[in-house]
């Protein structure tokens, strides 16, 4: 009975939860729940701007993504997370980095209904300590949450695409960002 439950007691040790990554003084964790599925952490990386740490960006997927060839085609549930780092970054910031990130990966997209859709869900400023999630769903809708409290979705799989794009694509926001999330650190 000894040996018994000494095997079970590690066996449970062995299988233990997955324990949150720690980056830049923030814990990451490796595994998140989106739709009722699990994601696992693909990579992560830290968006700098001029030398200045902006936030440290995750990617979440459903299997694991090696190349933005492969997470740009694959259909699953996706979670970019950005976890701030500065003191504050001004909304009109936001929307400007995500304006450019289109316009520079997805120009046929830019202007679209969808895009202003997605931009005016951006209504407040992002402070140090501060998680937003992109949650890329596999129907094509984007929703967008701050600090867990949900800030609306656009509903559109050209805007999901679009949004990978803007990390992944082949200009992207941060090319070592871009590296990371791949796992490619």
């Amino acid at each position: 009975m000894k040996k018994l439950f000494i095997a079970l007691a590690l066996t449970l040790l062995a299988a233990g939860p997955s324990f949150a990554l720690e980056v830049a003084g923030v814990k990451l964790d490796q595994a998140v729940t989106i739709h009722g599925q699990q994601l696992k952490l693909n990579g992560y990386g830290i968006r700098k701007k001029f030398f200045v740490k902006v936030y440290i960006g995750s990617l979440y997927s459903s299997k694991r993504l090696a190349s933005a060839a492969e997470a740009l085609s694959d259909s699953g549930d996706k979670l970019i997370r950005m976890n701030f780092l500065h003191s504050k970054v001004e909304k009109e910031k936001i929307i400007a980095a995500f304006s450019e990130g289109f316009a520079n990966n997805s120009p046929d997209l830019a202007d679209s209904i969808e895009v202003k859709k997605f931009l005016a869900l951006f209504t407040s400023d992002f402070n140090r300590g501060d998680v937003v999630d992109l949650a890329l769903g596999s129907a094509g809708v984007v929703s967008v949450s701050h600090n867990g409290r949900q800030l609306g979705t656009v509903a559109s799989a050209k805007l999901a695409r679009g949004v990978l794009a803007i990390y992944l694509g082949d200009k992207p926001a941060d090319e070592a960002l871009k590296k990371g999330l791949l796992g490619k650190d």
